[in-house]
């Protein structure tokens, strides 16, 4: 099993900064891939940016030039830098690892961002 918990959602205006943070543990070593997934009010979880364990990344064209994923492995940290923001970032923001050897995903519980206009 692994266990995922977000941090760093909030209130921003349009234009500015959030920096989100998922810590992992657990059975971290099965994972092959990590990414942030959001989901607005009304409308389906959808893919925002993903890494892989060799730091391969691939970003929804929606969030590419603003946002940047990372993951710090030594610490089993992934994160999501966000800039320029729009109100139509907002949305719940979730922390997902999946790996292929047990083909399962595990999901974190979530953070809220907020982008006002």
């Amino acid at each position: 099993q692994v266990q995922m918990v977000e941090s760093g959602g909030g209130l921003v205006q349009a234009g500015g900064s959030l920096r989100l943070s998922c810590a992992a543990s657990g059975d971290i070593f099965s994972i092959n891939f990590m990414g942030w997934y959001r989901q607005a009010p009304g409308k389906q979880r959808e893919l925002v940016a993903i890494i892989t364990n060799s730091g391969s990344t691939n970003y929804a064209g929606s969030v590419k030039g603003r946002f940047t994923i990372s993951r710090d492995n030594a610490k089993n940290t992934l994160f999501l830098q966000m800039n320029s923001l729009k109100p139509e970032d907002t949305g719940v923001y979730y922390c997902n690892a999946q790996s292929i050897a047990t083909m399962k995903y595990y999901w974190g519980q979530g953070t809220q961002v907020t982008v006002t206009s």
